[in-house]
């Protein structure tokens, strides 16, 4: 089944899902964003898999954003979650793995429970950095498999959960690696002992 498809399915019941625990690291994701943002307002950030919005909350106000997502159902989610959030926001139908924006059009890049989850995460992370500007910055919330590190459970579970809802078996060092004009900045465990990592990256 189609991702696109699965999280159609999923879309009603995805915020029981993944929140709770998790908001506690999107928000301090997101708190490395507030830090790094000027005092203009102007700047233009894209959340890639913005899903149902569970990022909106812990936005902060001086920035110009767009929420991509490839569900419909997401998006409309979404766009229903913003109506109580008083930010600049506008949506837009979108695959990770082909953004429809222009080179360098964001000044930053939110990713968070989406390169683990699409079938090419190095192929989404390429496009994330073709869309950011030069010194621009993508952060980063997902579980990770380390690299050498065996997780035999992990990579068995990834081979039923692909197809369905999320990858449990993709190596982040080398999906960073096929993408050289990015440098890693900060690389902090989140839960579940490590799997789940913080990951700020920089573009040269």
């Amino acid at each position: 089944m189609a991702l696109k498809h699965s999280y159609t399915l999923l879309a009603p019941i995805y915020d029981v899902m993944v929140s709770g625990p998790l908001d506690f690291y999107r928000e301090k994701s997101l708190l490395r964003l507030a830090s790094d943002l000027d005092d203009t307002g102007k700047q233009n950030i894209l959340i890639n898999g913005i899903g149902s919005g569970l990022d909106l909350p812990f936005l902060p106000e001086n920035a110009c954003y767009t929420g991509s997502d490839i569900t419909p159902a997401m998006l409309q989610r979404a766009e229903r979650r913003a109506e109580d959030h008083k930010i600049d926001i506008s949506f837009q139908l979108a695959d990770s793995h082909a953004l429809p924006f222009d080179d360098e059009s964001f000044d930053a890049v939110v990713m968070h429970l989406i390169l683990a989850v699409v079938p090419q995460p190095e192929l989404a992370l390429n496009e994330a950095c073709r869309v950011l500007k030069p010194g621009g910055k993508i952060y980063l919330f997902d579980k990770f498999i380390k690299r050498g590190q065996l997780a035999i459970g992990r990579r068995l579970l990834s081979f039923f959960l692909r197809h369905i809802a999320t990858r449990t078996d993709v190596i982040f060092e080398d999906v960073l690696d096929s993408c050289p004009t990015l440098q890693l900045i900060t690389d902090e465990p989140a839960l579940a002992k490590g799997w789940f990592r913080l990951i700020e990256l920089e573009k040269q």
